[in-house]
């Protein structure tokens, strides 16, 4: 195994059983005359070390809970945890990294480079270790790309490479914000199956949002489903499917069983 993650001991007080903690949180945008909701009263726990998908219908607010676990949102009300601490200390301890849809690798780097960036920039402390570029690359399926620029990459290529950015920094949390929606869907499955393989040997918890309720399925360990107008919790689900996972899986009874119960409630929401 790899060791990507940082597996020091959690700050004094810190909940060790969970990654990431919501409680009653409410997110509001504008002011009195044109405020908005975007998340109301939400309460979940994430288990460390668990995979955890988001679901639910565009405007839900699965985006601005994933920059509010980030320090990237303003809590207007309730509280989030962050191993035991809040986001802006986690964030400043580089404890959590953070995937968007875009690889967002600068053009003028090599792939080897880009990893490399983290490394560079923002807080220096002298006790900080880093994991090896060049086996984050290898271990992403990029062995012998490692001079590549971005634009002799594909497009599933370059997300690769900006998950090896993400986990060069030894993150324990690593949130993704539908890393593979703009993908084909050969290249999807793909990465679908390189990212448990990637979650099965690092350990890292990832909390991962998408559109899609097959993906969703065969990432997830867990699946949270949030509804609409206001943002808010529909169900918390446990995903009872056995690891590890493949792709012809999808195909199963059981499989289909649990498409069909979230297809249902996203309708609800």
């Amino acid at each position: 195994m790899l060791d990507v993650v940082d597996r020091s001991p959690l700050p004094p007080g810190g909940d060790t059983s969970s990654a990431v903690s919501v409680r009653n949180l409410h997110i509001r945008f504008g002011d009195r005359a044109s405020e908005f909701t975007a998340l109301q009263d939400v309460s979940v726990e994430i288990p460390a070390g668990s995979l955890v998908t988001m679901l639910g219908p565009s405007g839900c607010g699965k985006s601005t809970l994933l920059r509010a676990v980030a320090d990237l949102v303003h809590v207007s009300d309730g509280s989030i945890s962050v191993l035991g601490q809040p986001p802006r200390k986690a964030r400043e301890g580089r404890d959590f990294a953070f995937v968007f849809q875009e690889a967002t690798l600068l053009p003028w780097r090599s792939a080897i480079d880009n990893v490399r960036l983290p490394m560079e920039v923002g807080k220096r402390d002298s006790g900080v270790t880093y994991a090896d570029p060049e086996r984050l690359l290898a271990m992403v399926g990029l062995k012998g790309r490692e001079k590549a620029l971005p634009h002799e990459l594909s497009g599933g290529q370059r997300q690769r490479v900006a998950i090896a950015r993400a986990l060069v920094t030894r993150p324990r949390i690593l949130l993704m914000d539908e890393p593979f929606g703009a993908l084909d869907e050969i290249t999807r499955d793909k990465l679908n199956e390189e990212l448990l393989r990637l979650w099965q040997e690092t350990g890292t918890t990832i909390l991962f949002v998408t559109h899609s309720i097959p993906e969703a399925v065969f990432l997830g360990q867990y699946v949270l489903m949030l509804a609409s107008h206001p943002g808010r919790v529909k169900e918390f689900m446990k995903i009872d499917l056995p690891h590890p996972r493949s792709l012809p899986m999808r195909d199963t009874v059981e499989f289909i069983r649990i498409t069909a119960h979230l297809r249902a409630l996203l309708e609800e929401c």
